[in-house]
């Protein structure tokens, strides 16, 4: 296929997505709650939404202006090891893949079968080509590179298996949020978006925030009880009572505000349901510590030049990659 031609199917993609019929919808999000309980028709909606906001004609040639794509003549077998946090999270490695003109072998999270299966097949839907270029296996052996997404622990076991290999592995990151106490009501709300979003299992979730002043976290609070319906679903509202009470127990600092639990702590990863915050003193040192914590932070949210605005972590354009490793180069260059 030439390159264009594997443009113009995603394109075509993000707008079957868009024009899906209410019937065709409703069903896909009910199958894929179904599969996980985390994958709300609510997150499965925005997932594919996400989706659609990158597969525009006009950001995918942006993106893709960079780069010399062709035809490849002896395609290269890419395994693509699946996470499944978040609906569809493995949905722009396959697209790299195919985009280069390379094979994806894919291990689908069982977390996460139905999205990932659906788009898939509207691709082939879409250019029947494309049963070639992609497939699904339990086992990924024999590949000429692999991508793997997974926590710290199972990057070890990726690197001992596929580490004799060209690969891209993917390690535990998370985002945070940087607060300079000039925020606006409207800012607090976008953060609430940025923390709740997918329940905050996603490595673009803010799971700390950086204040300049303590007197924020109210107002902080404040904001983000738009967002109590979260406390409606069974499994976060078991993290937040179990949090709770481990925190009351031990008598241990937080805030509490019915449904997110605020507590200070210098780790970066909190549990599901809390948000640790720190107090910082300076832009200076805060960037001096940001920076040291580089390879630990997927994105920082916040109002100025290279954050991510508030609300908008969960949206990243195609051409923000995840660790910041540039997927396209890497396939590319195994041509």
């Amino acid at each position: 296929m030439k390159p264009v031609e594997r443009i113009s199917a995603f394109v075509n993609l993000g707008k079957i997505i868009k024009d899906l019929s209410p019937d065709e919808k409703e069903e896909l999000l009910w199958r894929a709650q179904n599969n996980n309980n985390w994958f709300t028709k609510d997150s499965v909606e925005s997932s594919l939404e996400g989706i659609s906001f990158m597969l525009s004609e006009e950001k995918l040639d942006a993106w893709l202006a960079i780069y010399e794509l062709k035809e490849v003549e002896n395609p290269k077998s890419v395994g693509l090891m699946m996470a499944g946090n978040i609906p569809a999270v493995g949905f722009h490695d396959v697209m790299c893949v195919i985009l280069s003109g390379h094979q994806a072998v894919i291990k689908l999270s069982s977390s996460d079968e139905i999205l990932m299966k659906w788009l898939i097949e509207k691709l082939i839907e879409i250019d029947p080509r494309f049963e070639k270029q992609i497939r699904i296996e339990e086992m990924l052996k024999g590949m000429d590179a692999y991508i793997a997404t997974g926590s710290d622990n199972s990057s070890r076991y990726f690197n001992y298996y596929f580490g004799k290999y060209p690969h891209v592995i993917r390690h535990n990151r998370t985002s945070v949020a940087v607060l300079s106490g000039t925020e606006t009501t409207e800012d607090y709300i976008g953060l609430g978006k940025d923390i709740f979003q997918y329940y905050g299992l996603g490595c673009r979730n803010v799971s700390k925030i950086y204040v300049k002043s303590v007197d924020q976290l109210q107002d902080l609070l404040g904001a983000l009880e738009i967002y109590s319906p979260t406390a409606l679903h069974h499994k976060y509202h078991n993290n937040y009572d179990y949090n709770k009470s481990i925190y009351l127990v031990n008598l241990e600092k937080h805030l509490d505000n019915g449904f997110l639990l605020l507590k200070e702590c210098q780790d970066l990863v909190s549990p599901i349901s809390v948000l640790f915050y720190e107090v910082y003193e300076s832009e200076e040192l805060l960037n001096e510590k940001l920076q040291e914590l580089e390879s630990k932070i997927q994105c920082v949210v916040g109002n100025g030049i290279g954050r991510v605005p508030f609300g908008t972590a969960q949206n990243p354009e195609p051409w923000e990659y995840a660790d910041g490793v540039d997927t396209m180069t890497f396939l590319l260059e195994l041509s």
